[in-house]
């Protein structure tokens, strides 16, 4: 009986009022889940409020292919894809293209021809931002009557707004806690900015952290030579490397610097780094869930994070990127005062091991590549020494010449040597002049000594002694011009004393005419003794003369000649003379040097011209080519 009552009292129980649909959409637009949960649920909605039998979102991927992000009802894992999905699809790039909702008639086998289509789908494409759902929204709504088809679709475009209102609130969600994060970073950095030593920045950065992101413990360490050294721990003022947690600690700050990359401990399966060492120090000293940071000034990790909370609270990706952003907010300061408390000698070292590790390391290749040309080419210029010389032109000429002038006056008879040929002494005639009026004047010359020969004789014979001695002086100096014609007859035909080579008298034009006594008519060089007047430029005088008036050089200068008829020989010379008084050639000051000529060619002839140098000595390359340069520069400027 009393069953009976309470079974009576329960079914006169009032069923509960079915939900509104404004009902409905309030709750969508308030749901908190997933990006998938709410797809289904906003599907389950639309469906609902539509009257559709069901409903799909689609999207495409990169290679175009389609993609089932949410299905209602929802079918099983594996199951082949309901008829009219599939339908949907050959439609569905047109759709998402086109940018505006269509309806699509769906025939079935049941179908009678000529009567129309029970079965619609209509395909919305999806006004969302947002690119992984870029897509599009399939019902099907089972009718065949245009106006509930009508109402349905507008229905539904109502409705598929919310996944817009979705896509808002999941991104003000996500800047909420991104400022979030960055206001809590931006407290931990003002902690930082209070304290001016390192040790007590360490030591409440690692108290700050510890009871923000509620950790057990947390550490800091920093890079030293190849090792991490940890400089603070959180709630431990003094701690001793000799620790065994000290040593797990390192040991996990290392193997996060090696990898570069933010080591968690317990990592999700697909995770690639290691975590050994991170995994020991949850062991050994937990079990707690661990979380590694490199700190990278720079862009170069040199110190390590370590965070340790328990196990039933692991570090989220929130959490780590959180941290993350802490960390680096922090870093520089970190950084910079971790290196200005150091001794200088310390701060020195790390200087020039920065120096050396940019110099050295594989970062700006061709950068390193042209600084070492540079210094290379610097070095070169300094150390490297080549010959000094001082460069001038020359002109060959004899050193003694024998001159051949006209014995007397007359007329020119023959020429038989031209300039250039080579004459013997004494054996070579040069040239001829004209003895016929010394051949009369000679037998005039004897005629007359004859007579006054016979007037001397007659007078001693008739003993007249003053007419005799008149006589005899008058034959006496017929004589003396009886010889002088003889040796102008003699001299008539011109030789040289020297052998040598005629360096002037081209006189074969002058055949038949006259010269007076003293002209010159040839000159004659000896080969063997040429030398060479070298005319140096005034602004490298001052060397040359620096050297030779050096009362410790006891060697002359030296230098060689290169002729212009034969460039590729050397001639050897040395130095004897320099002219006191410059000359203007070309329109420059030049001094005469006078070289003598160590060796003797063949073919050299006085009056060859060439270029010659004069060793001075040898001066650093970057010395020798910019010595003209600074001279000008110092005339220039008074320097």
């Amino acid at each position: 009986m009393a069953a009976d009552e309470l079974q009576a009292s329960q079914s006169h129980q009032p069923t509960p009022p079915p939900i509104s649909t404004a009902e409905l959409v309030a709750r969508l637009s308030r749901f908190q889940g997933p990006p998938h949960e709410f797809l289904i649920n906003l599907l389950a909605v639309q469906c609902q409020v539509s009257a559709a039998a069901a409903g799909a979102i689609l999207r495409t991927d990169a290679e175009g292919r389609l993609e089932i992000l949410a299905v209602f009802p929802p079918h099983p894992a594996g199951a082949t894809a309901p008829s009219w999905l599939a339908h949907a699809a050959e439609d569905a790039r047109k759709i998402i293209a086109g940018g505006t909702t269509a309806i699509v008639p769906v025939r079935g086998p049941d179908d009678m021809y000529g009567q129309g289509a029970q079965r619609h789908l209509v395909l919305i494409p999806l006004p969302t931002r947002q690119q992984d759902l870029q897509g599009l929204a399939v019902f099907l709504v089972e009718t065949g009557d245009e106006h509930i088809l009508a109402a349905s679709r507008e229905k539904l475009e109502l409705t598929i707004s919310l996944l817009g209102l979705y896509e808002m609130r999941l991104t003000l969600q996500r800047r909420t806690a991104d400022m979030q994060r960055l206001r809590a970073a931006m407290e931990v950095l003002a902690t930082l900015n209070d304290m001016g030593r390192f040790r007590g920045m360490a030591m409440a950065f690692c108290n700050e952290l510890a009871s923000r992101w509620e950790c057990e413990r947390v550490s800091l360490g920093f890079l030293k030579g190849r090792y991490v050294r940890l400089a603070a721990l959180s709630h431990t003022e003094k701690f001793s490397r000799k620790m065994k947690i000290a040593q797990d600690i390192e040991a996990a700050m290392e193997e996060c610097l090696d990898q570069d990359v933010e080591v968690i401990f317990p990592a999700a399966p697909s995770a690639t780094f290691v975590n050994r060492c991170a995994s020991g120090l949850s062991k050994h000293h937990g079990p707690t869930s661990v979380l590694s940071l490199p700190l990278r000034p720079g862009g170069q990790a040199q110190a390590v994070l370590t965070l340790e909370r328990p196990s039933d609270l692991p570090f989220a990706t929130e959490d780590a990127e959180a941290l993350r952003l802490t960390a680096d907010l922090c870093t520089a300061r970190l950084t910079d005062l971790h290196e200005r408390d150091r001794w200088v000698g310390a701060r020195a070292a790390s200087q020039i091991q920065k120096a050396f590790g940019v110099v050295i390391g594989p970062k700006h290749t061709w950068a390193k590549v042209a600084a070492i040309a540079v210094l290379g080419f610097a070095a070169f210029l300094t150390f490297a020494k080549g010959n000094d010389e001082a460069e001038g032109t020359f002109v060959l000429e004899a050193v003694h010449r024998q001159i051949l002038p006209a014995p007397f006056d007359g007329r020119l008879a023959d020429v038989r040597v031209e300039p250039g040929a080579r004459v013997q002494a004494g054996y070579t005639i040069l040239a001829q002049l004209d003895t016929g009026d010394l051949d009369l004047q000679l037998l005039e010359a004897q005629a007359e000594k004859h007579r006054y020969r016979m007037q001397e004789r007659a007078a001693h014979r008739d003993r007249k002694t003053a007419e005799g001695q008149i006589a005899a002086a008058q034959v006496d100096q017929i004589q003396a011009r009886i010889l002088l014609l003889k040796r102008h007859i003699d001299q008539a035909s011109i030789k040289c004393p020297i052998d040598g080579i005629v360096i002037s008298g081209d006189l074969k034009r002058r055949i038949g005419g006259p010269v007076q006594m003293g002209e010159v008519l040839f000159e004659v060089a000896p080969l063997e003794t040429l030398r060479a007047d070298l005319y140096i430029p005034e602004d490298e005088i001052a060397d040359i003369l620096r050297l030779m008036n050096d009362p410790k050089r006891s060697e002359p200068l030296t230098g060689e000649l290169a002729v212009a008829a034969r460039p590729g020989e050397r001639i050897a010379l040395t130095v004897k003379q320099v002219h006191p008084v410059a000359e203007v050639i070309s329109q420059k000051n030049v001094f005469k040097v006078t070289v003598h000529l160590t060796e003797q060619k063949d073919w050299m002839r006085p009056g060859m011209e060439g270029v010659g140098q004069i060793h001075l000595g040898t001066k650093p390359y970057g010395e020798l080519w910019t010595q003209r340069l600074v001279n000008w520069i110092r005339m220039r400027m008074w320097w």
